[in-house]
C-alpha cells in the first residue's frame, strides 16, 4: 500500500511541477508513475484494489490539472511571475508601400547589390540596379519589390 501511495504522490508532484518547468518530460513521467501506482494496486489487490486505484489517479490528476489551468493563473502568485512588459522592437527593417517610388534615399551600408538605404529616418531593405553602390551615395527609388526596395543612382548627384 505504502508503494502505491507514494508512486500517486510523485506522479502528483511531477505533474504540478509541469507547470513551471517546460519541456513535458516530467508531466509524462508524472503520468507514468500514475499509471504504475495503479498497476501495482491490480497486482497487489486484484481487480477491486486496481478500480479504486484509477478511479484515485483519475480524480488526482483531474484536481491537480484544475488547480494548475483554473485556479493558478487567477492567484497572486501567477501575477508575481507573469511577464507585463512588451517589446516594441523590429528585428527586420519596415516595409514601405508604393507611395516612396520617385523619392530619394541614402545608401546606409554598401549595397552589392543588397543593403540598407535610409528613408525619412527609417532603415528599409534595398536592392541596387545598378550593381555595386558606395555606403553615403544618394539613390532613387525606381520601385518595390516583394520585401525591399529597388534603387538605381540618382542621374543628378547633388553637390555638397
Amino acid at each position: 500500500m505504502t508503494s502505491i501511495l507514494v508512486l500517486f504522490a510523485l506522479g502528483v508532484m511531477l505533474l504540478a511541477i509541469e507547470v513551471i518547468v517546460p519541456g513535458a518530460i516530467i508531466g509524462v513521467v508524472g503520468g507514468i508513475l500514475l499509471l504504475v501506482g495503479v498497476i501495482v494496486a491490480f497486482d497487489s489487490y486484484g481487480v477491486g484494489g486496481g478500480t479504486v486505484a484509477t478511479g484515485a489517479a483519475l480524480v488526482a490528476g483531474c484536481v491537480t490539472l484544475y488547480l494548475e489551468f483554473v485556479l493558478l493563473p487567477k492567484s497572486r502568485l501567477a501575477k508575481t511571475f507573469s511577464m507585463t512588459a512588451t517589446v516594441d522592437g523590429r528585428s527586420q527593417p519596415a516595409l514601405a508601400d508604393r507611395a516612396v517610388i520617385g523619392r530619394r534615399a541614402l545608401a546606409v551600408t554598401t549595397l552589392a547589390p543588397s543593403g540598407v538605404v535610409e528613408l525619412d529616418g527609417k532603415r528599409y531593405e534595398a536592392f541596387a540596379r545598378t550593381g555595386h553602390v558606395r555606403a553615403g551615395t544618394e539613390l532613387e527609388i525606381v520601385g518595390i519589390d516583394t520585401f525591399r526596395l529597388i534603387v538605381s543612382q540618382t542621374t543628378t548627384q547633388s553637390t555638397q
